[in-house]
């Protein structure tokens, strides 16, 4: 089923049940009843388990099983007329190349499943074989692997544009580069150190005596960058992870920060901030993401209004991938 501004999804035909039997027909049936639950009604895999009658595990085998036989694709449609003027505004008052706008079923709802399918199905278009590609992290660029069609791309290196993050198990920057390398069989590329190291003789020492200058290397031929944005006012992974302090994060706010780009943190204009913090993160500097063909940058939320105002300015997107809450906040913020 498809819809203008609904998930859509596609299933596979179920197999022939003339050679399996009733058996496997109602696996058929439990696998895409599954993935329907899990991927358009946004239910947990353990409210999945108790509707279905089966086990967690067999929900989770569902699941995979699903993926890897391509059955059900999700998209997000943006032919709302409302949408598509917010879009064509975005692009003229940002000077985007394309603008895209998730539909949110109410104003309270979390923006970010459906920047994540927003995500997915459009990044997934830009990918070509021999492509290299630069990825950061975060719960929105997460939220997409489950809508990444997966296929084979010749020569594609997707490197993860950040160290990594020991204690955000689940939002980890290598974790995230290497899902989506697997996706589409690329070569995946890390940061082998810290996100955030001591000083900046660590970070020099890190680059210039343990070989990380050669993978940093791999950033001045960036033909695609995917990244996020985080906010300083709210929880987000970089906060929950211990990795800034109360004091530093006062000391940050009193300089006007208002987020950060891969842990460099700036200002509501755009501005990179004269802050240590600034100076001991291993991650790509932004002048290399810059330079990069097509910069793609996603995130929404109320929280995050003046930060991706911000990561516009810093950045120069060629496209932004949001909600139509935060576009019209993006809009009206001038």
């Amino acid at each position: 089923m498809s819809g203008r501004g609904r998930k859509g999804a596609t299933a596979g035909a179920p197999a022939d049940s003339g050679a399996g039997g009733a058996g496997a027909a109602r696996g058929d049936s439990l696998r895409i009843r599954a993935a329907w639950m899990y991927f358009i009604e946004q239910k947990t895999q353990s409210e999945i388990s108790e509707i279905l009658g089966i086990g967690r595990v067999s929900v989770i085998r569902l699941l995979a099983d699903a993926r890897a036989r391509q059955e059900v694709k999700i998209t997000i449609a943006s032919e709302l007329a409302e949408v598509t003027e917010l879009e064509r505004a975005l692009e003229a008052r940002f000077g985007l190349s394309r603008a895209l706008v998730a539909p949110l079923a109410s104003r309270e709802a979390d923006p970010t499943p459906v920047i994540g399918a927003a995500i997915g199905g459009y990044v997934a278009d830009l990918l070509a074989p021999g492509m290299t590609v630069g990825v950061g992290w975060g719960r929105t660029l997460f939220a997409s692997l489950p809508h990444l069609s997966a296929r084979p791309l010749r020569d594609l290196k997707v490197i993860s544009l950040l160290g990594g993050v020991g204690v955000a198990r689940h939002f980890n920057p290598a974790e995230f580069a290497w899902r989506f390398a697997s996706l589409f069989q690329g070569e995946g590329y890390l940061i082998p150190a810290p996100a955030l190291v001591d000083s900046v003789a660590t970070k020099t020492a890190l680059i210039e005596r343990c070989g990380l200058n050669k993978v940093l290397a791999l950033a001045d031929r960036l033909d695609m960058v995917l990244v996020s944005v985080g906010s300083i006012v709210s929880a987000t992974t970089f906060y929950r992870g211990g990795y800034l302090s109360d004091r530093e994060q006062g000391e940050l706010a009193g300089q006007g920060a208002v987020g950060d780009l891969l842990f460099h943190f700036f200002d509501r204009e755009g501005a990179l901030l004269d802050h240590a913090i600034n100076q001991r993160v291993m991650s790509v500097d932004v002048d290399r993401l810059r330079r990069a063909g097509r910069r793609v940058l996603a995130s929404g939320g109320p929280d995050k209004t003046e930060a991706l105002r911000g990561a516009i300015a810093l950045l120069g997107p060629t496209d932004l991938v949001t909600d139509e809450q935060t576009a019209r906040r993006l809009l009206k913020a001038g």
